[in-house]
């Protein structure tokens, strides 16, 4: 559903980590590149209205008002939706990918 809705809003660069084996907090990190807030937000507020009918909750979403690095937490998934600047500099695939 999460990569359905990225497709839809034109993210980029999009990366699903399977980290079950490394963390018991979440089973994935997906990461994708935006170009601004605007899209950010068009992303969480459909990823929203797809799991309200399959009743996974959205437990928490972070940065929405700047749009630069946005974290989205349905508990199994934790998404970042961030600018190609934020993702570049931040580089999160290196801190979860275990077999580099």
């Amino acid at each position: 559903m999460i990569k359905t809705v990225l497709d839809d809003v034109k993210a980029t660069e999009i990366r699903c980590i399977r980290v079950s084996a490394i963390t018991a907090m979440f089973d994935y990190v997906m990461i994708a590149t935006v170009e601004s807030g605007r899209q950010s937000r068009a992303a969480c507020e459909k990823i929203r209205d797809l799991a309200k009918p399959l009743k996974i909750k959205i437990l928490g979403v972070e940065g929405l008002d700047s749009g630069e690095w946005v974290l989205l937490d349905t508990g199994s998934v934790v998404l970042h939706l961030m600018r190609p600047e934020a993702r570049s500099f931040y580089n999160l695939e290196e801190l979860w990918l275990i077999d580099k």
